[in-house]
């Protein structure tokens, strides 16, 4: 029987690179095991009880009812860095047109449509009103070394401009690729003191909602260029606004416009173009479908959201893939459970991730008599939001 992916947006047919025929993809599945999802907001969706699995095919997930999808033991993906280069190379653009104010010097060239032979002339005459700096020698903040903001530090540096960078949760990975040439920083206060262009880009979530506001862009130096290639709501409009009016702010380019920001003299909205390029979207796409398939068939976790990584090998043997809350006891009881239909555990992982866990219990065999009611029988522990015997 094939597993049924829903769409929820048109995703990139090099899906089909990493599904093959067990898998049948459609945007209309009354119940799907899956789900692939570009923009589309699902907070107000109602979401199958059959779904296992939702893949975002991008970074940020705010999209997704990632706390609903927990307690309902389902896994929620993201690809990050699948997007990166092109979310990269369109910073370096915010960057140039924030400080050589190319936007305004082709609005104007526009008005210059009709003037015939005096046209070259004007042009020389007034392209002073469009001066701007150069990006060599000056210092870029880079806020977040992930994938994008490793990417951006290497480039900015390759370009001449001094770099430094603040993240107190930098993986070791992300470290290793950065240049030596960066400096880091241990506070946002040091950074946004230090900088000529700052370029934020971390997830949004509580702890960072409105981190660029009224007290860090009063650190800054007068002049600032700030790009926020990542969500709208990590910046203040309002603090914002008022920082670019008193000349502390020199521009402000964003991905996400918002109906505040629109129009207000200093700011380059970019219609949320980041992640726009097709080589990003085929990206985003093999790796959503890539990790939903090792999930689906194996219980392989990558780049969850919402629960631990769990790195297992194929399966060749039965096992008991179980979701459940991270508390004393669940292991013990799944364990006993397993023991209680004389069965044998030939490899157990477990691994947590704030209030969540994942057990993942490969059994030498379980006769199909006794498939049905040892899913059921583990489904009634407590804290246990979903279990699936796979393999079988």
């Amino acid at each position: 029987m094939a597993y049924q992916i829903k769409t929820l947006n048109a995703i990139s047919s090099a899906i089909y690179t990493q599904l093959d025929d067990k898998y049948q993809v459609t945007d209309d599945c009354a119940k799907p095991e899956a789900i692939l999802v570009r923009s589309a907001s699902m907070h107000d969706m109602e979401i199958p009880a059959s779904v296992l699995s939702i893949a975002r095919a991008g970074a940020g997930y705010n999209n997704i009812p990632v706390d609903a999808c927990s307690a309902n033991g389902i896994c929620v993906f993201n690809t990050p860095g699948a997007n990166a280069n092109a979310v990269a190379e369109l910073v370096l653009a915010g960057m140039l047109l924030s400080c050589r104010n190319v936007v305004g010097g082709i609005e104007w060239a526009l008005t210059l449509k009709g003037k015939g032979a005096e046209v070259e002339k004007l042009v020389e005459k007034g392209k002073g009103k469009f001066v701007g700096p150069e990006l060599r020698g000056k210092t870029l903040g880079v806020i977040g070394l992930g994938a994008i903001g490793v990417l951006v530090a290497n480039a900015a540096i390759s370009l001449g401009m001094k770099v430094v960078g603040y993240d107190p949760m930098i993986s070791v990975e992300h470290a290793w690729k950065l240049s030596r040439s960066i400096k880091r920083e241990n506070s946002l206060d040091a950074l946004m003191s230090a900088c000529d262009f700052v370029t934020v880009h971390v997830p949004l979530k509580d702890a960072t909602r409105g981190m660029i506001g009224k007290r860090a862009l009063s650190l800054c130096r007068k002049g600032v260029r700030v790009m926020n290639f990542s969500r709208a709501a990590l910046v203040d409009d309002d603090a914002m606004i008022e920082a670019l009016g008193d000349g502390r702010v020199a521009a402000y380019v964003t991905d996400f416009p918002t109906d505040k920001m629109i129009g207000v003299e200093g700011v380059i909205c970019i219609p949320h173009l980041g992640a726009s390029t097709p080589e990003s979207e085929e990206n985003c796409a093999v790796m959503a479908a890539a990790q939903t398939r090792d999930f689906l068939e194996h219980g392989i976790i990558r780049n969850s959201v919402n629960l631990p990584a769990v790195d297992v090998a194929p399966v060749t043997t039965p096992r008991l893939l179980c979701i459940h809350e991270n508390v004393p006891n669940v292991l013990g009881s799944i364990t006993s459970t397993v023991a209680g239909f004389g069965l044998n555990i030939g490899e157990l992982v477990n691994r947590s991730r704030g209030t969540m866990a994942v057990s993942v219990i490969d059994i030498d065999d379980v006769p199909h008599r006794m498939r049905e009611a040892l899913v059921d029988k583990t489904q009634e522990i407590a804290g246990m939001k979903r279990v699936r015997l796979l393999g079988v």
